[in-house]
Protein backbone atom coordinates (compact mmCIF):
# COMPACT_ATOMS: atom_id res chain seq x y z
CA UNK A 1 0.00 0.00 0.00
CA UNK A 2 1.41 3.36 -1.03
CA UNK A 3 1.66 6.11 1.56
CA UNK A 4 -0.48 9.16 0.85
CA UNK A 5 2.43 11.58 0.79
CA UNK A 6 5.72 9.95 1.78
CA UNK A 7 8.56 12.30 2.74
CA UNK A 8 11.71 12.53 0.68
CA UNK A 9 14.30 10.17 2.20
CA UNK A 10 16.63 13.14 2.69
CA UNK A 11 14.12 14.61 5.12
CA UNK A 12 14.05 11.32 7.04
CA UNK A 13 17.84 11.19 7.05
CA UNK A 14 18.05 14.70 8.43
CA UNK A 15 15.34 14.36 11.11
CA UNK A 16 16.02 10.81 12.33
CA UNK A 17 19.77 10.41 11.83
CA UNK A 18 21.72 13.65 11.59
CA UNK A 19 19.80 15.91 13.97
CA UNK A 20 19.61 13.46 16.92
CA UNK A 21 23.37 12.92 16.68
CA UNK A 22 24.08 16.63 16.30
CA UNK A 23 25.91 16.01 13.02
CA UNK A 24 26.53 18.79 10.55
CA UNK A 25 26.27 18.13 6.83
CA UNK A 26 30.04 18.35 6.60
CA UNK A 27 30.59 15.83 9.40
CA UNK A 28 28.04 13.39 8.02
CA UNK A 29 29.40 13.69 4.47
CA UNK A 30 32.91 12.95 5.71
CA UNK A 31 31.70 9.90 7.68
CA UNK A 32 29.78 8.64 4.63
CA UNK A 33 32.76 9.19 2.32
CA UNK A 34 30.88 11.56 0.00
CA UNK A 35 31.12 15.24 -0.79
CA UNK A 36 29.19 17.81 1.17
CA UNK A 37 27.47 18.81 -2.08
CA UNK A 38 26.26 15.23 -2.67
CA UNK A 39 24.81 14.88 0.82
CA UNK A 40 23.31 18.37 0.75
CA UNK A 41 21.48 17.52 -2.48
CA UNK A 42 19.88 14.51 -0.81
CA UNK A 43 19.01 16.35 2.40
CA UNK A 44 17.38 19.16 0.44
CA UNK A 45 15.40 16.84 -1.83
CA UNK A 46 17.29 17.73 -5.00
CA UNK A 47 18.83 14.25 -5.34
CA UNK A 48 17.69 10.76 -4.53
CA UNK A 49 19.20 7.85 -2.65
CA UNK A 50 21.23 5.67 -5.02
CA UNK A 51 21.91 2.01 -4.28
CA UNK A 52 25.49 2.88 -3.29
CA UNK A 53 24.32 5.67 -1.00
CA UNK A 54 21.80 3.27 0.54
CA UNK A 55 24.65 0.90 1.37
CA UNK A 56 26.70 3.75 2.82
CA UNK A 57 23.77 4.85 4.98
CA UNK A 58 23.12 1.29 6.12
CA UNK A 59 26.71 0.97 7.30
CA UNK A 60 26.84 4.36 8.99
CA UNK A 61 23.49 4.18 10.78
CA UNK A 62 23.14 0.40 11.27
CA UNK A 63 20.06 0.18 9.06
CA UNK A 64 19.34 -1.76 5.90
CA UNK A 65 20.08 -0.55 2.40
CA UNK A 66 16.64 -1.85 1.42
CA UNK A 67 14.92 0.49 3.86
CA UNK A 68 16.56 3.52 2.25
CA UNK A 69 15.81 2.33 -1.27
CA UNK A 70 12.20 1.53 -0.34
CA UNK A 71 11.76 5.07 0.95
CA UNK A 72 13.14 6.44 -2.31
CA UNK A 73 10.90 4.22 -4.44
CA UNK A 74 7.79 5.20 -2.44
CA UNK A 75 8.66 8.88 -2.81
CA UNK A 76 9.41 8.58 -6.55
CA UNK A 77 6.25 6.58 -7.21
CA UNK A 78 4.11 9.15 -5.42
CA UNK A 79 5.65 11.93 -7.50
CA UNK A 80 4.95 9.97 -10.71
CA UNK A 81 1.36 9.24 -9.64
CA UNK A 82 0.80 12.96 -9.08
CA UNK A 83 1.67 13.51 -12.77
CA UNK A 84 -0.46 10.55 -14.00
CA UNK A 85 -3.10 12.66 -15.80
CA UNK A 86 -0.44 14.48 -17.82
CA UNK A 87 0.97 11.26 -19.26
CA UNK A 88 0.01 10.41 -22.82
CA UNK A 89 -0.29 6.61 -22.82
CA UNK A 90 -2.54 4.47 -24.96
CA UNK A 91 -4.17 1.42 -23.40
CA UNK A 92 -3.25 -1.83 -25.07
CA UNK A 93 -5.71 -4.70 -25.49
CA UNK A 94 -5.33 -7.70 -23.22
CA UNK A 95 -3.76 -10.78 -24.79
Amino acid sequence: MMMHNPPHPGEVLKKLCLEPLGLSVTQAAKALGVSRKTLSGILNGRAGISPEMAVRLSIAFDTTAESWLNQQVQYDLRQAERRRKKLRVARLPAA
